[in-house]
């Protein structure tokens, strides 16, 4: 059964912007994103989507434990931020339409943390707020159902993926199907539901607005909650979605350089080209930029050179 929501002008018009966007990311060469970016967003995204959780780990700290570098601090913090690092890492490997590979990202989520990592709750939930119950989720009989029928949604429904990973991050939220680890859950999933269809959006760091908007967050969710749809809670993270982009596309206006060339490059994972083969890809520059970019990058040793023809051989040092 389709999940009640409606589809508004505001969330057209913010479908349209975030198309528009996507589309200028890949003209830009920006929907493989250099290794040092990749990292640095993959952080961001662990520690926003932790932090509105509760974890006290600042982003130095969750840096130096990506790096295996030892850090103090509360042992649940910890093992929050190395759970998080292996379920992000292996985020490529989950299916996003089967419920199996779902609760197998739960159990990596979750592990160490709860008795119950990687199974759907067999009690009851509510949140409260102070002395005001913010939410009652449906009974824990109904939680086994309620997932498969979501999950056939996200399977057979004609609706855009946009729109449809939003429609999952809510209902997971109001199915609560998890004693704990439900909102990581949610956004882990929208992650990978949206990666499916846009490669950008793997480290494309969202939950870092949703954390500076926590209140709006929790806001706009307890309203769908109230009027028995998701349409607010689809246009705040389409909003959210359509902010990242924009911060994206901003950060990377500048002109890319000759490494930013080689990095974007060797990410699309090509191990052997020819210099031709690069300016297929990189269409607007010069067959003299061009070889400077790759004597250079034969310089830091990113790439070597064999034989002897010209145009150059070349092959990524990963090979």
């Amino acid at each position: 059964m389709k999940p009640p929501y409606t589809i508004t002008s505001q969330i057209l018009k913010l479908i349209s912007d975030i198309s528009i966007k996507i589309g200028e990311i890949n003209a830009n060469y920006l929907s493989k994103q250099s290794p040092q970016l990749r990292k640095n967003n993959r952080i961001k995204t662990i520690h926003s989507s932790l932090q509105i959780e509760g974890n006290t780990l600042s982003l130095e700290q969750i840096t130096a434990i990506v790096e295996n570098k030892r850090v103090i601090g509360p042992k649940k913090d910890v093992n929050e931020v190395i759970n998080a690092i292996d379920v992000y890492n292996s985020l490529p490997t989950y299916n996003s339409h089967n419920e199996k590979s779902f609760l197998k990202a739960h159990k990596t989520l979750m592990n160490g943390l709860t008795s119950t990592a990687g199974k759907y709750r067999t009690t009851g939930v509510g949140m409260v707020k102070g002395k005001q119950v913010k939410h009652i989720a449906p009974p824990a009989s109904n939680v086994a159902y309620l997932m498969k029928d979501l999950f056939n949604y996200l399977k057979t429904n004609q609706e855009l993926t946009l729109i449809k990973s939003c429609v999952f991050h809510y209902e997971l939220e109001f199915i609560h199907p998890f004693t704990d680890g439900n909102g990581r859950m949610g956004r882990l999933w929208q992650t990978l539901i949206l990666m499916n269809e846009f490669p950008v959006f793997e480290f494309l760091p969202f939950e870092t607005l949703i954390s500076k908007k926590q209140k709006e967050y929790y806001a706009v969710l307890s309203k769908s909650d109230k009027v028995g749809n998701s349409t607010s809670f689809i246009e705040f993270m389409l909003n959210i979605i359509n902010d990242s982009l924009a911060q994206l596309l901003q950060y990377k206006s500048r002109i890319m350089t000759g490494i930013d060339r080689i990095d974007y490059y060797l990410a699309i994972g090509q191990k052997e080209f020819s210099r031709k083969d690069y300016m297929n890809v990189f269409k607007d520059i010069s067959s003299a930029t061009a070889s400077r970019d790759l004597n250079k990058a034969i310089k830091l040793k990113k790439i070597s050179q064999y034989g002897d023809k010209i145009p150059l051989n070349i092959r990524s040092r990963n090979c």
